[in-house]
């Protein structure tokens, strides 16, 4: 596989250009790139300590569906310990501060997804603590969406082919901002934000690969169920949870991910609380999507 092409610039919230559109992604522009990163401080401060994230994550914990999934208290205390030992720079929280203040959406998706992730991860990755904190994924799997202009995140409208393409293109651009801060392009956070849209199929983007690691594929499934059951400006109603888990299920069904990750979602979205590999799905599709729905609906005068 050659390295992927740049069709739109990747900057930092500051506006610096870190790569122009029509680059080449290669693994010496991105040595060279991460060479000339000199940060002035490598200071880090807690996740949970900065600003109002503790008051928004449990404000989220504790709306419909999140109250059930995360239900049993004994859980809910544990995972919050591992958030607290989450550690990031300022480039980091200062996305987060951006998006909380222009994309509010986006900052509770990307909050959500930093406790449900580590939800299903207790269930099915050994020594899961250790792995989370090493990685440091939480909240940073839509970090590139800062490469997109808010016009299109925000749209109430089909997109045009051009910005559905600018807004897939938040993988690869968080995948090098990533790089650029954490100044290691083997970074699991960076690659969790470049692969999270791709399927065990081959099927998703940006690379078209066969993705294999767990935790990019918990990351994954997670962001599909939030993103469908939250509000979004392109559709007036959110999908209820019926019919999330009955996408999920489909996506299991033709191999995009795993039985295990949708298993231990629905599981933890029961209140007697299953253990994932006992977990009974159900093949009959029941849900409804929701009237009036754009998501994938390019416009018109495309």
């Amino acid at each position: 596989m050659g390295p992927l092409k740049l069709f739109y610039p990747i900057k930092t919230l500051d506006g610096k250009l870190l790569l122009p559109a029509g680059s080449e992604l290669s693994d010496e522009s991105l040595k060279d790139l991460l060479a000339s990163h000199h940060p002035v401080s490598l200071k880090t401060y807690p996740l949970m300590d900065h600003a109002s994230v503790m008051k928004d994550l449990f404000d989220i914990l504790n709306s419909v569906p999140y109250n059930i999934i995360f239900a049993d208290s004994d859980c809910l205390s544990e995972i919050i310990d591992v958030m607290k030992s989450i550690r990031f720079g300022a480039p980091v929280l200062d996305v987060l501060d951006f998006f909380k203040h222009h994309d509010s959406s986006t900052y509770r998706h990307m909050l959500t997804i930093f406790a449900l992730t580590i939800l299903i991860a207790r269930d099915l990755v050994p020594n899961y603590r250790k792995r989370v904190s090493e990685i440091a994924y939480g909240p940073t799997h839509d970090f590139g969406k800062i490469c997109v202009p808010l016009d299109i995140l925000k749209k109430e409208h089909p997109l045009t082919r051009d910005e559905l393409n600018y807004l897939k293109h938040h993988a690869v651009a968080g995948y090098v901002l990533l790089s650029y801060y954490f100044r290691d392009r083997r970074s699991i956070a960076a690659k969790v934000a470049r692969d999270h849209h791709e399927r065990m199929n081959g099927q998703g983007y940006p690379r078209g690969i066969n993705q294999q690691d767990l935790m990019i594929e918990i990351v994954a499934v997670c962001d599909v169920y939030d993103a469908l059951i939250s509000a979004r400006p392109y559709r007036p109603v959110s999908y209820n949870n019926r019919t999330a888990l009955d996408v999920l299920t489909s996506m299991a069904e033709k191999g995009e991910v795993g039985w295990r990750v949708v298993k231990s979602l629905i599981a933890h979205n029961r209140s007697s609380k299953p253990q994932p590999p006992d977990t009974v799905t159900s093949r009959e599709k029941r849900g409804t999507p929701p009237p009036d729905n754009l998501y994938g609906k390019l416009s018109d005068t495309d």
